[in-house]
């Protein structure tokens, strides 16, 4: 009887580490049906729920971030590391796996460590235009590394970079065709302008509250908005909407969009973060986009990613620090302009790459 491969995908955090995690776990069970695939993540992180919920089997380890200023957190972290160490060896030793993927996250440092040093094949995906800590101390022990951007060898190996682009959810493609059913969905108008107001899987303070800051202008420009508040904001942002009394219904408020692909294809204009996967999507989705990155940030990357689409006119900018006083504004203006609209659509496009998911998938199992 054949003996399955075995495949660890190490990482998470944040949508942006799980959604590409989970998309080249799919592509690995499209293209070979005789795979196994364990994920590892941090304990207290969203992968714990998310990968579960996509149909795959996750351990947790007990490592959390090191923090850049001088905080008790860090003595813990110590500890914490040494401890996810030791589990990611007992992780390794039980399941045996052929190739150990990291995606980036706290999880993936640990358990990449671990597997680089017991000769294990590994590979890792760095999303970004700027490369993590992680990755960085990574990159000299594993044997490729999957990028999104050009001119990554400033940070990594050149002979072990692969361009391959971000894995995006593969049922965001051909979203045009989704939007009759995407306006039922969401109960809008489709005869007036919808405004998408992403601020990532968890949410994002500044982007809730220029939004909110603003509603007066929204409500009178007839504008709709689908509003991904994220759990910490929901509760605020849904009283503030009852002062307005939201009766027409053109803001429709969640804490978190599961139907993403509905999201894109009603949306005319998108409001996002710049994390990498977003901004993988964004290319696919072809929408004007404006990016608002997040300061907040390893290596202020999020601006990175922002300026390489500005660059080529893909994409327009704020700043966190601008945002509350033109976000609101920008947006309205930007709906008075059909032609820069087009111009951002059509740029955006060019920069999608399709099926990131299965070029690092057969990589990995060359890898075996």
């Amino acid at each position: 009887m054949k003996k399955n491969k075995k495949i660890i995908i190490s990482g998470g955090g944040t949508g942006g580490h799980i959604f590409p995690a989970i998309s080249i776990a799919n592509a690995l069970r499209r293209i070979d049906k005789n795979v196994d695939i364990l994920f590892v993540g941090a304990k207290s992180k969203m992968e714990m729920q998310r990968v579960p919920d996509a149909g795959y089997k996750i351990v947790g380890l007990p490592i959390s971030g090191f923090q850049r200023r001088i905080t008790f957190k860090n003595i813990t972290f110590f500890f914490k590391l040494l401890i996810s160490i030791l589990k990611s060896r007992k992780i390794i030793n039980s399941f045996k796996p052929d190739v150990a993927v990291g995606v980036g996250g706290y999880a993936s440092g640990p358990l990449l460590y671990v597997a680089s040093k017991k000769g294990i094949p590994a590979l890792i995906q760095e999303q970004n235009s700027y490369a993590g800590v992680t990755n960085k101390l990574l990159a000299k022990k594993v044997d490729k590394i999957c990028v999104a951007y050009q001119n990554m060898d400033k940070f990594f190996p050149k002979e072990k970079i692969l361009f391959t682009g971000n894995p995006i959810r593969k049922d965001l493609l051909e979203i045009d065709n989704k939007k009759e059913e995407a306006f039922k969905y969401f109960n809008l108008n489709n005869k007036s302008r919808v405004v998408l107001v992403i601020g990532g899987s968890l949410g994002a303070l500044t982007i809730n509250q220029s939004v909110l800051k603003d509603l007066d202008k929204i409500f009178r420009s007839g504008v709709q908005i689908v509003w991904q508040t994220g759990k910490s904001f929901f509760e605020k942002a849904k009283f503030e909407l009852l002062r307005y009394n939201n009766k027409d219904k053109n803001i429709k408020l969640y804490d978190f969009i599961s139907r993403m692909d509905y999201a894109y294809a009603v949306a005319d204009v998108i409001i996002s973060r710049a994390g990498a996967g977003t901004i993988s999507e964004l290319c696919l989705v072809k929408k004007p986009v404006i990016l608002i990155p997040s300061p907040n940030v390893a290596e202020d990357h999020q601006t990175k990613n922002a300026i390489a689409l500005v660059n080529k006119n893909a994409a327009l900018l704020i700043k966190d620090n601008q945002a509350k006083d033109m976000l609101v504004e920008e947006v309205l203006s930007l709906f008075n302009d059909t032609e820069k609209m087009k111009n951002l659509s059509e740029n955006i496009s060019k920069l999608a790459v399709i099926n990131s998911d299965e070029i690092i998938a057969n990589e990995i199992l060359k890898m075996i």
